[in-house]
């Protein structure tokens, strides 16, 4: 013969409440039946759940265990429920929670794809922005400087020999650029950038990289057009002897109007 809590339904060996489980007074006699092998039928199993939160309990035993309520209700406990428990969510529940941040994040990579924002942002990707430099960098007195840059390249490569041609690379031009607009910043507000390297701006030829500051008489205001500020620079280039120096196979330049109109340049090959 076995015995049960009248309140919680625990099986017992004998007759001898309080119920270890529930603290409850009063026993019932358990039923037996005869099946293929010989079970006990312990009832009605019940549950306490947290009136608060939901949590549930084997034992009547407050304060709750998630949240440290003390209102513990009996439940029966129905496995009806269980396939519901164990229903598996979809991916699209699971990732819900994350889709701003997905979105977020797929918006900063096209950002970056579409070159609306540069790579150079982010520390150690991309080349180093070209500091800050008084005065124009692109147009200044209505001649556009970076015109008169790829003017220069041309003339240039008219005059030189045919065994002895360079290409124009955009990695020295960049290069160029941030030595001439560190020099401005130098020049007119005692300016400290930080020093850069070729490789900072994928030149793979910088061990043997040559050029430096091309010096470009007068104001922008004595020149009328791009032909004739390309060709003062280029008649600078060629007398610093760097015209048709051998091995050398590409070029970059940049230049740069100071607020006062001074013109400053940087040719750099290798």
């Amino acid at each position: 013969m076995k015995w049960r809590c009248t309140w919680c339904g625990k099986p017992h060996e004998s007759n001898d409440p309080p119920c270890d489980s529930c603290g409850h007074n009063t026993f019932e006699e358990a039923v037996v039946r005869e099946q293929e092998f010989e079970t006990v039928d312990t009832g009605t199993q019940y549950m306490w759940v947290c009136s608060n939160c939901g949590r549930q309990h084997m034992k009547n035993n407050p304060p709750c265990s998630r949240c440290g309520d003390h209102d513990l209700e009996k439940t029966e406990q129905r496995y009806s429920d269980v396939d519901g428990d164990l229903e598996v969510p979809s991916w699209f529940e699971v990732a819900k929670p994350y889709a701003p941040i997905v979105v977020g994040f797929a918006l900063i990579v096209a950002l970056f794809a579409t070159g609306i924002v540069s790579t150079s942002i982010i520390p150690g990707i991309g080349t180093p922005s070209p500091p800050d430099a008084p005065g124009e960098g692109t147009e200044a007195a209505g001649i556009d400087l970076e015109a008169t840059e790829g003017e220069v390249h041309d003339r240039l490569e008219a005059e030189r020999d045919a065994d002895e041609s360079r290409s124009y690379d955009d990695g020295l031009a960049a290069y160029a650029e941030y030595v001439n607009r560190a020099d401005v910043a130098r020049t007119y507000e005692n300016a400290n950038p930080d020093s850069v390297d070729g490789s900072d701006f994928g030149v793979e030829c910088r061990n043997d990289l040559v050029g430096g500051s091309v010096p470009i008489s007068g104001s922008i205001d004595d020149y009328d057009d791009e032909a004739a500020l390309a060709e003062t620079v280029v008649e600078a280039v060629v007398a610093s002897d760097r015209l048709n120096e051998s091995g050398l196979e590409s070029e970059g330049l940049d230049l740069h109007v100071g607020p006062d109109g001074a013109l400053y340049g940087v040719y750099l090959t290798c």
